[in-house]
């Protein structure tokens, strides 16, 4: 089982410039954590897939099992895991985020 799902993360982050693994979805998160990191995504202007892990109780655990960290919400960019919602937040704040992107190549606003 994990090897099926290990194979659908790896084509979601293959397949998207930015993954937000998170509880919800971008237009109703439903926890705190995954609605800043959309408000933070949203504020620089970045379209990003957002992927509701309370969907799939697969899903849910693979994900933390995937990248070895045990909180949602997870974001990805360009295939590499960035964080969760604090280490998001501090890059933000920070200017790092705009920067990571921006040597990824991602057009921020």
């Amino acid at each position: 089982m994990e090897n099926a799902i290990f194979e659908t993360i790896q084509k979601q982050i293959n397949d998207n410039d930015i993954v937000l693994y998170m509880k919800g979805n971008a237009a109703m998160p439903q926890c705190g954590f995954s609605s800043l990191v959309v408000q933070i995504l949203t504020h620089l202007g970045v379209d990003f897939s957002d992927i509701n892990i309370l969907e799939d109780e697969n899903l849910r655990q693979g994900i933390k099992d995937f990248t070895n960290w045990p909180t949602i919400p997870q974001l990805y960019v360009k295939g590499e895991f960035v964080g969760g919602c604090d280490i998001i937040r501090e890059m933000y704040e920070s200017g790092e985020l705009k920067t990571l992107l921006d040597d990824k190549g991602i057009k921020a606003a």
